[in-house]
């Protein structure tokens, strides 16, 4: 979270990047807030559906931040290490969900 503010901090600021920063800042926490929800689960397919909904906004911080490394808003490479930092978030994510649900069927 700490990397996404900071990327924002430096972003130029115009119409366009303040939409995209309310958008990244929105996904972001939200899949934190979501992932917190899901650590408190009550039951196991509990647990699975909030991590997807996790993952879901996840990804779609992973999309605005690819929005934000393809702009002229911050110099080039500066959201590179957060863009890979949220790939690898949604793939843990996205196994956390099936080992989980799979830990179910059995």
């Amino acid at each position: 979270m700490e990397g996404v503010r900071q990327l924002l901090a430096g972003l130029r600021v115009d119409a366009a990047s303040k939409h995209v920063a309310k958008q990244l800042w929105r996904a972001a926490t939200g899949g934190g807030a979501n992932y917190e929800e899901a650590r408190g689960a009550e039951s196991r397919a509990d647990f699975v559906h909030k991590i997807r909904v996790a993952t879901k906004e996840i990804r779609e911080a992973y999309y605005w931040l690819r929005v934000v490394q393809r702009s002229n808003w911050l110099a080039a490479g500066a959201a590179d290490r957060l863009v890979d930092e949220i790939d690898q978030l949604v793939a843990i994510l996205v196994a956390s969900a099936r080992t989980a649900k799979s830990s179910s069927s059995s």
